[in-house]
C-alpha cells in the first residue's frame, strides 16, 4: 500500500497535494494530521506548514486483481484478469481469467493450476485484513463445465456401486470437488458418500446403502 507525507500550507491544501500524487480519491484513503499548521503573527512571522501522512486503505478486490495479474505477466502468459461485478460483494470476490491461446496454461490439469492461482492470491490478500475475505477465481466458465462433469461422474459411479453392490473408490480430488460429489449424491437415496484418507490424497467413497 502507498503512503507518504506531504507538507503545505493547509490540511486541505495538503491532502489535494498528496491525493494528486497517488493518484487516489479521498475515499480511498485514510488521512492523519501531523502538524495543524498555523499563519504564525500577522502571517509573516513563525508560520508553519500542515503536515499529513496520508495511507491508501487496502481494497481487497483491486489488490487481489493487481497481485494476480503480476503473476500472470511474470510469467509471461497472455492473459487478463476481470472482476466479476455481479458476484463480488464485502465478503468475496470473484477474479476471471480470459484469454484466447494460453487460458489451457492457467487451469492446469483438472483446475490445479487454477486453485494454485486460487490459493496464492487468497493468502496475499488475506494477511492484510483481520476478516477473512474469500477469492474464487475462474477461468471462462471452467468451474461450472467441472462441476457439470463431476456431478455426471457422481451418477454414473452411483449406479455402477447399486448395480454391483460394492464401494466405489474415486480418485483424490481436492475439498471443492468432493462437496460437489457429496451434495449430487444426497439426491440418491440408495447410495451413500463420504471421504477418507489425509490431503492431498483424501478420496471420496461411494456405497449402496443396502450392502
Amino acid at each position: 500500500m502507498k503512503s507518504i507525507k506531504v507538507e503545505a500550507k493547509t490540511v486541505e491544501k495538503a491532502v489535494e497535494k498528496a491525493l494528486l500524487e497517488l493518484e487516489l480519491d479521498r475515499d480511498e484513503v485514510e488521512i492523519e494530521v501531523i502538524e495543524e499548521g498555523s499563519k504564525g503573527l500577522l502571517g509573516l512571522i513563525g508560520t508553519k506548514d500542515a503536515v499529513i501522512k496520508v495511507t491508501e486503505i487496502f481494497n481487497p478486490v483491486k489488490e487481489g486483481k493487481e497481485f494476480l495479474q503480476t503473476l500472470l505477466d511474470k510469467a509471461n502468459i497472455n492473459v487478463q484478469v476481470e472482476v466479476m461485478e455481479s458476484e463480488t460483494n464485502e465478503e468475496q470476490v470473484v477474479f476471471n481469467l480470459k484469454g484466447e491461446k494460453e487460458l489451457g496454461l492457467v487451469i492446469g490439469h483438472r483446475g490445479e493450476t487454477l486453485d494454485a492461482l486460487q490459493y496464492l492470491t487468497s493468502i496475499f490478500i488475506n494477511k492484510e485484513l483481520e476478516d477473512y475475505f474469500r477469492v474464487l477465481l475462474d477461468a471462462e466458465g471452467y468451474r461450472e463445465r467441472r462441476k457439470e462433469t463431476l456431478e455426471r461422474l457422481a451418477e454414473r459411479l452411483a449406479t455402477k456401486a447399486e448395480s454391483k453392490q460394492r464401494k466405489v473408490v474415486l480418485e483424490p480430488m481436492p475439498p471443492h470437488e468432493r462437496r460437489i460429489i457429496h451434495i449430487k449424491l444426497k439426491e440418491n437415496k440408495n447410495v451413500k458418500s463420504y471421504s477418507e484418507g489425509k490431503e492431498p490424497y483424501r478420496k471420496v467413497m461411494i456405497e449402496p446403502l443396502n450392502n
